[in-house]
């Protein structure tokens, strides 16, 4: 049950649902996510943090970068069906298509900050 609530709960935000749908484009970093949903670091990092304990995000480093990425659902079978049920849902929403727009903009933030 625990697991249950705790994917459900991560769902109840509509933040964390607009991360889990841009993260359906490709992995980001927390600075990628930050720009593109325009809200403060801390609070991204809120949001990923309840995401990844739900399993619904991955996290891994490289180099001085945390980069997230959607999670394969091993970990819990209700992430697993929600992820799988969000991928077609809200495709039409106007603000999620606009939030993707930003997406190449968000990566060249990173891009740049790597060559420096």
């Amino acid at each position: 049950m625990k697991a249950f609530i705790r994917v459900m709960k991560a769902l109840s935000d509509p933040n964390r649902v607009r991360v889990l749908k841009i993260l359906q484009q490709g992995e980001l970093c927390v600075c990628e996510i930050q720009q593109v949903l325009g809200l403060a670091q801390s609070t991204v990092s809120k949001h990923l943090k309840i995401l990844e304990d739900a399993g619904m995000v991955d996290r891994t480093r490289q180099g001085a970068w945390i980069i997230y990425s959607l999670a394969d659902g091993s970990e819990s079978e209700y992430a697993a069906a929600m992820l799988a049920r969000l991928r077609n849902w809200l495709d039409d929403d106007e603000e999620l298509q606009l939030m993707r727009s930003r997406l190449p903009q968000a990566a060249a933030l990173r891009e740049c900050a790597e060559k420096n």
